[in-house]
C-alpha cells in the first residue's frame, strides 16, 4: 500500500514555490479590489472561493464597472474554460481510489501551475499528493489577497499606483518566453493585441463593455490560431 504521508509531504514541498508566486499576484488583486471600492472581506471572499488570477481580475473590472451577470458569466466561461480541459486530462492520472467528491475538490484547486507540476509527476497521483500540492497555493492566494487589501488602506497612493502594474508584468512574463520559441504563439498574441486595439480606438466599437471585448478578442485570436496552426491528434505544435 502506498504511503500517503510521503505523498502528502511531497505535495506540500512542491506547492511552496507556487504559493510564493501567488502571494505577490494576489497582493495586487487585493489592493486593486479595495482601491476600487470593495471592502476587505469581499476581496478575500472572492479569492477564497475562486482560484483563477485572470478570471478574478477580469471579474473585478466588471464588478467595478457595473457589468451584467450575463456578461460576467460569459467572460468567466471563456477565460476559465481551459480548467475543464485540464481537469479532464488530470483525472486520467488520478489514482482509482480517489472518489468523486475528492475529484471535485481537486478540480476546484486545479490551476495552471498545479496542473503543470502534477502532470509532470511519474505514475498515479494520490489524493494526499494533490491536496498537499494545493495547500500552499491556496494559502498564498487567499493570504496574499488579505495582505494586499489591508495594505491598500495604509500605503500612500503613489506606491499603490506603482504596485498596480504588477499584474501586467506577470502576464508579460507568462507569454514572452513561449512567444520567442513558437510562431503560433506570436501570431495569436498579435491577433489578440490588434483586435483589442480595434475595440479601444474605433468609434462605436469602443463603447462596448470590457467583458464582451475580452470574450470577442479571446475567441477571435483562438479561432485564428486553430485555423492557422492545427494540432494533429497525439502531436504537438512547437515551431
Amino acid at each position: 500500500m502506498e504511503n500517503t504521508s510521503i505523498t502528502l509531504a511531497k505535495g506540500l514541498r512542491d506547492g511552496i514555490p507556487i504559493g510564493l508566486g501567488y502571494l505577490s499576484v494576489a497582493f495586487t488583486f487585493g489592493m486593486m479590489a479595495v482601491d476600487g471600492g470593495l471592502p476587505i472581506w469581499s476581496a478575500v471572499l472572492i479569492s477564497a472561493t475562486n482560484l483563477t488570477s485572470a478570471g478574478q481580475f477580469a471579474g473585478l473590472a466588471l464588478i467595478l464597472s457595473g457589468g451584467s451577470f450575463l456578461e460576467m458569466a460569459l467572460t468567466q466561461l471563456v477565460i476559465n474554460l481551459r480548467y475543464a480541459l485540464m481537469s479532464l486530462s488530470l483525472s486520467q492520472k488520478l489514482d482509482p481510489a480517489v472518489n468523486t467528491l475528492e475529484r471535485m475538490a481537486i478540480a476546484f484547486v486545479n490551476t495552471d501551475e498545479i496542473f503543470a507540476v502534477s502532470s509532470g509527476q511519474p505514475g498515479r497521483l494520490t489524493k494526499g499528493y494533490m491536496f498537499g500540492l494545493a495547500v500552499m497555493p491556496y494559502i498564498g492566494w487567499t493570504g496574499g489577497t488579505l495582505i494586499g487589501a489591508a495594505a491598500s488602506t495604509i500605503l500612500p497612493a503613489f506606491i499603490r499606483s506603482a504596485l498596480g502594474i504588477a499584474i501586467y508584468g506577470m502576464f508579460i512574463a507568462i507569454f514572452i518566453p513561449p512567444a520567442k520559441k513558437q510562431k503560433s504563439v506570436r501570431v495569436v498574441l498579435a491577433a489578440a493585441v490588434f483586435t483589442s486595439c480595434v475595440f479601444a480606438f474605433v468609434p462605436v466599437l469602443n463603447t462596448l463593455s470590457s467583458g464582451f471585448v475580452i470574450i470577442i478578442c479571446t475567441l477571435a485570436a483562438a479561432a485564428l490560431g486553430a485555423v492557422l496552426f492545427p494540432i494533429e491528434e497525439g502531436g504537438s505544435n512547437y515551431e
